[in-house]
């Protein structure tokens, strides 16, 4: 967009027409600063730019036409991921979320990227990601070049080196493929263990479903096991989460309304989600509805007010107690969009409190983000590969034998830096231990 003046010497807006940072979202932001330390990027870099505050500047900047909605807009804002932990600072209560999000919106309608970056989003953000066919083919592919010994080959003669250094870390980090797919249990129902007492939805999501099949399965189990009879419904949808970082609001939007109508049209106790990311997403879907579309703007909020971490259900239920002794060190990180989106700290740490034996060790800054924040590890490898080296230090601060976390992403990151440092230590989701647990109570 042209942000040269007027002929009477006004700037016309870096902003074009659509969703956009507002004065009303980001007139709140007092510059005080508290954002700073907070900021993963700031921690890393120590650049103003690279921080909450100096990147509201740079929106308010583009807004009033004194800055292009150009490279360095868009390198400082694409750098930023998403973890919201400068929400939880804020002492203003600035959405940061709502205008990284639509600044994302602005670039991706009105910046130019090259034509390979724009081919590859397209490819994956409209072709991959909401078809449930195509991502199951290209897992399958996946999972045969990991269990062929292709992969090992590949990774071992060193050859993607001599293309990029790059190539091959985030080669390393792809998810393990888990055969067969959770999509086999879509539009299935798992009846409650004993007396029913809940009746509620599983969001299975779009890659858990091939990279995290196992949690998923675990998922459901631990909810039939505290009395909750357990609907997959087939007709949902990927929940748009990585859409709306990447500002392709308008898929999401489409994604978003399919699921509303799916859920909303019966009547479940609670919508169960085990993954952060898209949890912060779902319960955010009346924000995608405020300028758009609006005829959805109260069905979302009925849909949001559903919706609950599994963590967060289960701690406010008389969940069941029935849990193997584990005698284990163990420490937890929080997941950002657990912690800083949902506000939930206290929901895993209550689960993981009630297994016998179970030594929790707290991890130093466990909030801090371990660099995976959706498809971050891959599009900014060598910042995540910072952050992640931090939380591994962390960790092994510790002499924890389990590492523990609430979301996908998070599980799949830590296990790929742990795999790297070749420590034999387990990283697990909070509930498929809760699901050892009760498996190993039930077989004594």
């Amino acid at each position: 967009m042209s942000t040269a003046g007027t002929s009477n010497g006004e700037r016309r807006s870096g902003f074009g027409p659509g969703e956009a940072p507002t004065w009303e979202f980001y007139s709140r932001c007092i510059h005080c600063g508290l954002c700073l330390n907070a900021c993963p990027t700031y921690r890393e870099l120590g650049l103003e730019t690279d921080s909450p505050r100096g990147r509201i500047h740079q929106m308010l900047l583009v807004e009033q036409g004194r800055l292009a909605l150009g490279d360095s807009f868009v390198r400082h804002i694409d750098l930023c991921l998403s973890c919201l932990a400068c929400q939880t600072a804020c002492p203003s209560g600035v959405n940061y979320a709502r205008l990284v999000d639509t600044a994302r919106g602005q670039i991706e309608r009105y910046y130019k990227r090259s034509p390979l970056t724009a081919l590859v989003r397209r490819l994956f953000f409209y072709e991959l990601l909401p078809s449930r066919r195509r991502l199951a083919l290209v897992a399958t592919l996946l999972y045969l070049y990991q269990h062929s010994g292709l992969e090992k080959l590949v990774l071992g003669s060193g050859i993607l080196k001599l293309f990029s250094k790059r190539l091959d870390r985030v080669a390393r980090l792809a998810p393990r493929i888990e055969r067969p797919f959770f999509n086999a249990r879509l539009g299935t129902t798992l009846p409650a263990q004993g007396e029913r007492r809940y009746r509620v939805a599983f969001f299975a999501g779009c890659m858990q479903n091939v990279a995290c099949a196992r949690l998923n399965e675990a998922s459901v189990r631990v909810l039939a096991r505290n009395g909750c009879e357990v609907v997959i419904p087939a007709g949902q949808e990927c929940c748009g989460a990585l859409h709306v970082h990447a500002g392709i609001r308008d898929v999401a939007r489409r994604l978003a309304r399919q699921n509303i109508e799916t859920f909303l049209a019966d009547g479940y106790d609670a919508i169960i989600i085990n993954t952060a990311g898209c949890g912060a997403m779902l319960k955010d879907y009346p924000g995608l509805f405020e300028e758009e579309e609006r005829d959805l703007h109260e069905r979302a909020k009925e849909f949001s007010g559903r919706v609950q971490d599994i963590t967060e259900f289960l701690a406010n239920i008389d969940f069941n107690r029935n849990l193997a002794s584990t005698k284990v060190r163990a420490t937890y990180q929080d997941p950002c969009h657990l912690a800083h989106a949902q506000r939930i700290r206290s929901a895993p740490r209550q689960l993981l409190a009630a297994i016998p034996d179970l030594e929790l060790v707290e991890l130093k800054d466990p909030d801090l983000c371990c660099g995976s924040a959706g498809v971050y590890n891959v599009v900014q490898n060598e910042m995540a590969e910072r952050l992640l080296a931090n939380k591994l230090r962390r960790i092994e601060e510790t002499r924890a034998e389990l590492v523990l976390t609430a979301n996908p992403g998070c599980l799949l990151q830590l296990r790929a830096g742990v795999a790297r440092t070749g420590n034999q230590r387990r990283v697990l989701h909070v509930v498929e231990l809760l699901d050892e647990a009760y498996q190993a109570a039930e077989s004594h």
